[in-house]
Protein backbone atom coordinates (compact mmCIF):
# COMPACT_ATOMS: atom_id res chain seq x y z
CA UNK A 1 0.00 0.00 0.00
CA UNK A 2 1.03 3.50 -0.89
CA UNK A 3 3.34 5.42 1.73
CA UNK A 4 1.63 8.70 1.53
CA UNK A 5 -1.49 10.37 2.79
CA UNK A 6 -4.33 10.90 0.73
CA UNK A 7 -6.08 13.84 1.62
CA UNK A 8 -9.31 13.10 0.09
CA UNK A 9 -9.49 10.55 3.44
CA UNK A 10 -9.59 11.42 7.01
CA UNK A 11 -6.56 12.20 8.48
CA UNK A 12 -6.38 9.87 11.39
CA UNK A 13 -7.56 6.44 9.23
CA UNK A 14 -4.77 7.35 6.81
CA UNK A 15 -2.04 7.46 9.43
CA UNK A 16 -3.30 4.22 10.72
CA UNK A 17 -3.45 2.72 7.37
CA UNK A 18 0.44 3.59 6.78
CA UNK A 19 1.42 2.43 10.45
CA UNK A 20 0.01 -0.64 9.72
CA UNK A 21 1.24 -1.18 6.62
CA UNK A 22 5.00 -0.33 7.99
CA UNK A 23 5.17 -2.23 11.24
CA UNK A 24 3.65 -5.15 9.32
CA UNK A 25 6.72 -5.24 6.67
CA UNK A 26 9.34 -4.83 9.80
CA UNK A 27 7.78 -8.13 10.84
CA UNK A 28 8.07 -9.37 7.85
CA UNK A 29 12.14 -8.35 7.25
CA UNK A 30 12.77 -9.59 10.90
CA UNK A 31 11.65 -13.14 10.49
CA UNK A 32 14.05 -12.37 7.20
CA UNK A 33 16.86 -11.39 9.08
CA UNK A 34 16.54 -14.97 10.80
CA UNK A 35 17.91 -16.60 7.94
CA UNK A 36 19.74 -13.62 5.84
CA UNK A 37 20.91 -11.07 8.63
CA UNK A 38 22.44 -8.56 6.75
CA UNK A 39 19.34 -8.21 4.58
CA UNK A 40 16.28 -8.66 6.71
CA UNK A 41 18.03 -6.17 9.45
CA UNK A 42 18.83 -3.41 6.91
CA UNK A 43 15.47 -3.73 5.34
CA UNK A 44 13.70 -3.54 8.88
CA UNK A 45 15.65 -0.45 10.42
CA UNK A 46 14.42 1.16 7.20
CA UNK A 47 10.84 0.78 7.63
CA UNK A 48 11.55 1.22 11.75
CA UNK A 49 12.42 4.75 10.18
CA UNK A 50 9.28 5.32 7.89
CA UNK A 51 7.21 4.60 11.29
CA UNK A 52 9.06 7.07 13.45
CA UNK A 53 9.35 9.86 10.46
CA UNK A 54 5.23 9.40 10.76
CA UNK A 55 4.99 9.45 14.15
CA UNK A 56 7.05 12.96 14.42
CA UNK A 57 4.57 14.67 11.27
CA UNK A 58 1.82 14.17 13.02
CA UNK A 59 2.81 14.47 16.67
CA UNK A 60 1.20 17.43 17.58
CA UNK A 61 -2.04 15.72 16.90
CA UNK A 62 -1.69 12.95 19.40
CA UNK A 63 1.21 13.86 21.43
CA UNK A 64 0.68 11.00 24.07
CA UNK A 65 0.41 8.40 21.81
CA UNK A 66 3.22 9.20 19.29
CA UNK A 67 5.60 9.91 21.97
CA UNK A 68 5.05 6.80 23.51
CA UNK A 69 5.11 4.50 20.20
CA UNK A 70 8.29 6.53 19.17
CA UNK A 71 10.29 5.45 22.19
CA UNK A 72 8.88 1.86 21.70
CA UNK A 73 10.45 1.67 17.94
CA UNK A 74 13.42 3.78 18.96
CA UNK A 75 14.08 1.05 21.40
CA UNK A 76 13.41 -1.81 18.81
CA UNK A 77 15.70 -0.40 16.20
CA UNK A 78 18.35 -0.19 18.79
CA UNK A 79 17.91 -3.62 19.85
CA UNK A 80 19.30 -4.48 16.00
CA UNK A 81 21.96 -1.62 15.66
CA UNK A 82 24.93 -3.55 16.39
CA UNK A 83 24.61 -6.21 13.86
CA UNK A 84 23.60 -3.80 11.16
CA UNK A 85 26.61 -1.93 12.08
CA UNK A 86 28.81 -4.51 11.58
CA UNK A 87 27.76 -4.95 8.04
CA UNK A 88 28.17 -1.53 7.77
CA UNK A 89 31.42 -1.23 8.72
CA UNK A 90 32.39 -3.87 5.79
CA UNK A 91 30.89 -2.21 3.19
CA UNK A 92 32.62 1.22 3.97
CA UNK A 93 35.96 -0.44 3.83
CA UNK A 94 34.74 -1.79 0.52
CA UNK A 95 33.36 2.27 -0.68
CA UNK A 96 36.64 3.19 0.25
CA UNK A 97 38.57 0.33 -2.25
CA UNK A 98 36.69 1.55 -4.31
CA UNK A 99 36.94 5.00 -3.89
CA UNK A 100 41.07 5.16 -3.99
CA UNK A 101 41.81 1.92 -6.24
CA UNK A 102 45.48 3.10 -6.48
CA UNK A 103 45.94 3.03 -3.06
CA UNK A 104 44.02 0.24 -2.28
CA UNK A 105 45.43 -1.59 -5.09
CA UNK A 106 47.71 -3.70 -3.32
CA UNK A 107 45.39 -5.17 -0.54
CA UNK A 108 46.57 -2.90 2.34
CA UNK A 109 42.60 -2.61 3.69
CA UNK A 110 42.45 -6.95 3.38
CA UNK A 111 43.17 -7.57 6.65
CA UNK A 112 41.11 -5.46 8.00
CA UNK A 113 38.30 -6.57 6.10
CA UNK A 114 38.77 -9.99 7.23
CA UNK A 115 39.11 -8.87 10.78
CA UNK A 116 35.44 -6.97 9.97
CA UNK A 117 33.98 -10.29 8.23
CA UNK A 118 34.60 -12.15 11.21
CA UNK A 119 33.53 -9.79 13.69
CA UNK A 120 29.85 -9.92 11.55
CA UNK A 121 29.86 -13.47 11.29
CA UNK A 122 30.35 -14.06 15.26
CA UNK A 123 27.59 -11.06 16.17
CA UNK A 124 25.11 -13.30 13.59
CA UNK A 125 26.08 -16.60 14.61
CA UNK A 126 25.45 -15.75 18.07
CA UNK A 127 22.35 -16.49 20.53
CA UNK A 128 22.32 -12.69 20.97
CA UNK A 129 21.12 -11.68 17.43
CA UNK A 130 17.97 -13.88 17.75
CA UNK A 131 16.87 -12.97 21.19
CA UNK A 132 17.13 -9.23 19.48
CA UNK A 133 15.35 -10.72 16.90
CA UNK A 134 12.54 -12.06 19.02
CA UNK A 135 12.21 -9.02 21.44
CA UNK A 136 11.99 -6.36 18.32
CA UNK A 137 9.01 -8.79 16.78
CA UNK A 138 7.05 -8.89 20.01
CA UNK A 139 7.70 -5.40 20.26
CA UNK A 140 6.14 -4.72 17.04
CA UNK A 141 3.18 -7.08 17.69
CA UNK A 142 2.35 -4.91 20.57
CA UNK A 143 2.75 -1.74 18.54
CA UNK A 144 0.58 -3.03 16.10
CA UNK A 145 -2.82 -4.05 18.71
CA UNK A 146 -1.93 0.29 20.10
CA UNK A 147 -2.41 1.82 16.53
CA UNK A 148 -6.35 2.04 16.97
CA UNK A 149 -6.29 4.30 19.64
CA UNK A 150 -4.73 7.50 17.30
CA UNK A 151 -6.67 10.11 17.53
CA UNK A 152 -6.02 12.90 15.31
CA UNK A 153 -8.67 16.02 14.08
CA UNK A 154 -9.75 15.29 10.93
CA UNK A 155 -11.34 18.40 10.16
CA UNK A 156 -9.19 20.27 7.21
CA UNK A 157 -7.91 23.38 8.88
CA UNK A 158 -6.49 21.23 12.04
CA UNK A 159 -5.00 18.51 10.00
CA UNK A 160 -3.27 20.81 7.26
CA UNK A 161 -1.80 22.54 10.76
CA UNK A 162 -0.67 18.89 12.10
CA UNK A 163 1.23 18.46 8.97
CA UNK A 164 2.50 21.50 8.53
CA UNK A 165 3.69 21.66 11.97
CA UNK A 166 5.42 18.40 11.92
CA UNK A 167 7.10 19.42 8.35
CA UNK A 168 8.10 22.40 9.72
CA UNK A 169 9.70 20.52 13.13
CA UNK A 170 12.13 18.32 11.25
CA UNK A 171 13.30 21.29 9.00
CA UNK A 172 13.66 23.38 12.38
CA UNK A 173 15.74 19.93 13.63
CA UNK A 174 17.73 19.77 10.64
CA UNK A 175 18.77 23.85 10.38
CA UNK A 176 19.90 23.61 14.04
CA UNK A 177 22.40 20.57 13.14
CA UNK A 178 23.13 22.09 10.05
CA UNK A 179 24.22 25.53 12.06
CA UNK A 180 26.57 23.00 14.46
CA UNK A 181 27.63 20.69 11.98
CA UNK A 182 28.92 24.02 10.21
CA UNK A 183 30.52 26.08 13.69
CA UNK A 184 31.83 22.82 15.71
CA UNK A 185 31.86 19.59 13.46
CA UNK A 186 31.64 17.31 15.79
CA UNK A 187 30.59 13.64 14.70
CA UNK A 188 27.01 13.85 16.55
CA UNK A 189 26.11 17.36 14.91
CA UNK A 190 26.45 15.31 11.25
CA UNK A 191 24.42 12.18 12.36
CA UNK A 192 21.72 14.92 14.12
CA UNK A 193 21.82 16.05 10.38
CA UNK A 194 21.78 12.90 8.48
CA UNK A 195 18.48 11.30 10.69
CA UNK A 196 16.70 14.94 10.22
CA UNK A 197 17.52 14.84 6.45
CA UNK A 198 16.09 11.32 6.62
CA UNK A 199 12.99 12.33 8.01
CA UNK A 200 12.56 15.17 5.49
CA UNK A 201 12.78 12.62 2.94
CA UNK A 202 9.90 10.19 4.42
CA UNK A 203 8.03 13.33 4.76
CA UNK A 204 8.19 13.92 1.23
CA UNK A 205 7.03 10.95 0.37
CA UNK A 206 4.01 11.14 2.99
CA UNK A 207 3.10 14.92 2.06
CA UNK A 208 4.06 14.24 -1.87
CA UNK A 209 0.57 15.32 -2.88
CA UNK A 210 0.31 18.31 -0.50
CA UNK A 211 3.99 19.53 -0.84
CA UNK A 212 3.69 22.59 -2.86
CA UNK A 213 7.37 22.66 -4.69
CA UNK A 214 8.30 20.55 -7.46
CA UNK A 215 9.45 17.17 -5.03
CA UNK A 216 10.68 15.06 -7.27
CA UNK A 217 14.11 16.95 -7.60
CA UNK A 218 14.05 17.89 -3.92
CA UNK A 219 13.50 14.48 -2.53
CA UNK A 220 16.36 12.98 -5.01
CA UNK A 221 18.87 15.49 -3.64
CA UNK A 222 17.70 14.93 0.34
CA UNK A 223 18.61 11.20 -0.68
CA UNK A 224 21.62 11.77 -1.79
CA UNK A 225 23.04 13.85 0.83
CA UNK A 226 21.12 11.55 3.19
CA UNK A 227 23.08 8.80 2.04
CA UNK A 228 26.89 10.91 2.26
CA UNK A 229 25.80 11.48 5.70
CA UNK A 230 25.09 7.92 6.24
CA UNK A 231 28.75 7.41 4.72
CA UNK A 232 30.28 9.84 6.92
CA UNK A 233 28.66 8.77 9.50
CA UNK A 234 30.26 4.96 9.07
CA UNK A 235 33.95 6.71 8.58
CA UNK A 236 33.50 8.34 12.07
CA UNK A 237 32.63 4.84 13.56
CA UNK A 238 35.33 3.55 12.11
CA UNK A 239 37.79 6.14 13.31
CA UNK A 240 36.71 5.90 16.28
CA UNK A 241 37.34 1.81 16.52
CA UNK A 242 40.59 2.47 15.50
CA UNK A 243 41.77 4.89 18.32
CA UNK A 244 39.33 2.37 20.29
CA UNK A 245 41.75 0.20 23.02
CA UNK A 246 42.62 -3.25 22.37
CA UNK A 247 43.03 -2.73 18.45
CA UNK A 248 39.79 -3.79 17.59
CA UNK A 249 40.72 -3.65 13.31
CA UNK A 250 44.23 -4.79 14.09
CA UNK A 251 47.54 -3.62 14.89
CA UNK A 252 48.82 0.03 13.43
CA UNK A 253 50.51 -1.51 10.40
CA UNK A 254 47.53 -3.32 9.52
CA UNK A 255 45.59 -0.29 10.07
CA UNK A 256 47.61 2.81 8.13
CA UNK A 257 46.39 2.92 5.29
CA UNK A 258 42.32 2.25 6.37
CA UNK A 259 43.76 5.48 8.77
CA UNK A 260 45.40 7.44 6.15
CA UNK A 261 41.75 6.69 3.59
CA UNK A 262 39.14 7.51 5.97
CA UNK A 263 41.18 10.70 6.94
CA UNK A 264 40.78 11.77 3.24
CA UNK A 265 36.95 10.69 3.15
CA UNK A 266 35.82 12.43 6.02
CA UNK A 267 37.08 15.53 4.50
CA UNK A 268 35.43 15.21 1.31
CA UNK A 269 32.25 13.77 2.77
CA UNK A 270 32.48 17.01 5.03
CA UNK A 271 32.49 19.24 2.52
CA UNK A 272 30.05 17.92 0.17
CA UNK A 273 27.47 17.63 2.98
CA UNK A 274 27.58 21.00 4.11
CA UNK A 275 27.37 22.54 1.17
CA UNK A 276 24.83 20.60 -0.08
CA UNK A 277 22.78 20.52 3.14
CA UNK A 278 23.14 24.56 3.14
CA UNK A 279 20.96 24.31 -0.20
CA UNK A 280 18.59 22.53 1.18
CA UNK A 281 17.98 23.61 4.80
CA UNK A 282 19.42 26.89 5.03
CA UNK A 283 16.16 28.43 4.17
CA UNK A 284 14.13 29.91 7.42
CA UNK A 285 11.47 26.41 8.55
CA UNK A 286 8.69 28.77 8.87
CA UNK A 287 8.71 30.13 4.95
CA UNK A 288 9.90 26.97 3.72
CA UNK A 289 6.40 25.32 5.35
CA UNK A 290 3.74 28.39 4.90
CA UNK A 291 2.85 27.22 1.79
CA UNK A 292 2.14 23.64 2.80
CA UNK A 293 0.12 24.98 5.23
CA UNK A 294 -1.80 27.03 3.19
CA UNK A 295 -2.07 24.24 0.30
CA UNK A 296 -2.40 21.58 2.68
CA UNK A 297 -5.79 23.52 3.83
CA UNK A 298 -6.90 23.96 0.70
CA UNK A 299 -6.70 20.42 -1.19
CA UNK A 300 -8.00 19.05 2.36
CA UNK A 301 -11.39 21.56 2.47
CA UNK A 302 -11.73 20.49 -1.27
CA UNK A 303 -11.46 16.93 -0.78
CA UNK A 304 -15.42 16.01 0.11
CA UNK A 305 -16.16 18.02 -2.70
CA UNK A 306 -13.57 15.95 -4.76
CA UNK A 307 -15.38 12.96 -3.52
CA UNK A 308 -19.02 14.22 -4.17
CA UNK A 309 -18.01 14.78 -7.73
CA UNK A 310 -16.49 11.60 -8.36
CA UNK A 311 -19.44 9.69 -6.38
CA UNK A 312 -21.55 11.55 -9.03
Amino acid sequence: MSFRIDPRLPLTGEVRRILADEVGKALAHLETAREKPEQGLHKCRKRLKSVRALLRLVRSGDEPFCQTENECYKQVSALLAGPREATALIETVDRLAAAFPEQSAGGGLDAVRDRLVMRQHEMHAGAGLDAAISAAAAACREGLGHIDRLSLPDQPEQAADILAEGARATLRRARKALDKAGSRGEADDFHDLRKAAKTHSMHLSLLGRLWPTPIKSRRKAVDSLGERLGDLHDVFVMRALLDADGEPLGPPEDTRLLAKLLKRSEKSLRKSCLADAIELFGDSPKRSTRKLARKARDDLAGAPDDLAAAAG
